[in-house]
Order: structure tokens, then sequence, then C-alpha cells
């Protein structure tokens, strides 16, 4: 028989071999992406226009279509999010209406990105043209809003939730309302945890490409107002990819990095926001 200290060891090694596969794992695919997208890092990729199949040139146009559509979808679902997170964390006991807003949250976050395209597919471009204008920026951004607001909703409530009781009760105590005591105390206490749920998502929209694969246009053109047709780096490089070419492989290459830059600098911005936010309300 096994004693219990060789099987603490044999777990232990286990969990490390696993840890250092999918450490392995990463460190391959970065390099990969690196190694042969470094090449193309010059301004004039960056900053250039690019031809009418995008196989040459810059990305311009793609840059600011994504960074357009992921504010739209932010700023649709931000505040959708956090004031739900409030109404279940502050103003709903447990009970069946709050499992059943749950489930809802947690079915919508299961959906088939592609399928969620189809539904902006459908609600944007037929039902509502008359108001987004069809394929445009705003009903690319507005999809993506439906997709990561089952991510705001679930992280403010549980920022919300993670407030100790006994600084709510303080504030009751001392007379404040209770729109003062979540206004001065929880969104405050759990404001680290909001902003962590807001960039992690700005991060997993910047990188989709089938919600908005039917609501964007290939035409290589800088959107000015959210009303305009535009493009994202996720469905050029889609686009580029369905037709390989060397040329279009090594601008396929490049907005691969891109890509994987912004999903790293968001994610470092989010360590480096909740660790400041957290120190800094713990000294107050």
């Amino acid at each position: 028989m096994i004693n219990e200290r060789t099987k603490d060891k044999i777990a232990t090694v286990i969990f490390w071999l696993i840890g250092i596969e999918i450490m392995f794992i990463l460190i391959t695919i970065l390099s990969y992406i690196f190694i042969r997208g470094l090449t193309m890092m010059t301004p004039e990729f960056i900053l250039g226009m690019p031809n009418e199949d995008w196989s040459a040139g810059g990305i311009l146009p793609a840059i600011i279509g994504t960074i357009y559509i992921v504010l739209i979808a932010l700023v649709f679902s931000a505040p959708i999010g956090i004031a739900t997170g409030i109404f279940m964390a502050e103003f709903m006991t447990e009970s069946r209406l709050t499992r059943v807003i749950r489930i809802a949250a947690d079915s919508l976050n299961a959906v088939p990105s592609i399928v969620l395209g189809l539904f902006g597919l459908v609600l944007f471009r037929y039902y509502l043209k008359d108001i987004t204008g069809g394929e445009t920026i705003l009903s690319a951004g507005l999809t993506l809003g439906f997709m990561v607001l089952p991510m705001i909703i679930r992280t403010s409530e549980i920022a919300l939730r993670d407030v100790p009781p006994a600084e709510k009760l303080g504030s009751y105590a001392l007379g404040a309302t209770k729109l003062q005591t979540i206004w001065k105390i929880s969104l405050r206490r759990a404001l680290p945890g909001i902003i962590t749920g807001i960039l992690l998502s700005f991060g997993r929209a910047a990188g989709e490409t089938a919600p908005i694969i039917f609501l964007v246009t290939l035409t290589p053109t800088i959107p000015i107002s959210p009303f305009d047709s535009g493009n994202a780096l996720t469905t050029i490089l889609y686009f580029l990819v369905s037709e390989l070419t060397p040329e279009r492989m090594k601008v396929a290459n490049g907005i691969a990095l891109i890509l994987i830059l912004i999903i790293l600098i968001s994610n470092y911005l989010t360590r480096l926001i909740d660790s400041y936010l957290t120190r800094n309300l713990r000294k107050k």
C-alpha cells in the first residue's frame, strides 16, 4: 500500500507536469506567432492603408474598427451588467428569481458565438436596420455587447457579494441610506473586481470573429461614425486565411501578432489595475 506522503508527492509531480505542459503549449504558440509576425511590425504596416483585398499595405482601418467595435460593446454592456450585478447582490435575497437570472446569464454566456452572430445579423441588419444602419460598426459593437454582458454581470455580482457585511452595517448604523451605502461602500470596495471583469471582457471582445463576421465589410476605409461600415482585425484575419497566398500569409501573421499583443496587454493591465486599486482601497 502507498502511504499518504507518497501519494502527496505523486500528486505534486502530476500537477507540476500539467503546469509545465500548459506553459510549454502557451510558449510554443506565442513563439510561433512572434517569430512569424515580428517582421511585419513596421510603422507602414500598423499605420498604413491596405489595398483592396488586404494582401498588402497597412491595417490601420482594421485597428481603428476593432477599437471602435469593442468600445461600443463595453459602453452598451458595462452599465447594464453592473446595474444587474448591483440588483442581484444588494436588492435580491437568494431566491428562485435570482437563480433564474443567474441561469439566464450563464445560458447567454454559453450560446455559441456563431449563433450570436446570426442573431445580430437578423436583429440589426433586418429588424433594426433603420436605427443601426445594417452592416455598421454600431451593429457589430452591440452584438459583441450581448456576448460580454454575462461576464460583466457575474464578475460585478461576485465582487459586490465579497464586500464585508460589517462595513455596510457600519454605514447603516451611521444613518446612511441603502443607495448611499451602495455608492460609498459597496461599489468602492467592489471596484477592482468590476474593472477586472470589464477589462477581461475587452480582451475577449477584441479576439472574437464569429459574432461580427456577418456585420462587417472588407472595404478598406476608416470608420468615422458608428453608422459607418467597417471591419475588425479578427475578420480580416479570417478573410486572409480563407484563401492563402504568400503575401496574404505575411499580413495574417502580422495581424495575429497584434491581436496577441492586445490580449496580453489587456490581461497585464487587468492585474496591474486590480493590484493598484486593491492596495489603495485598503489604505483608506
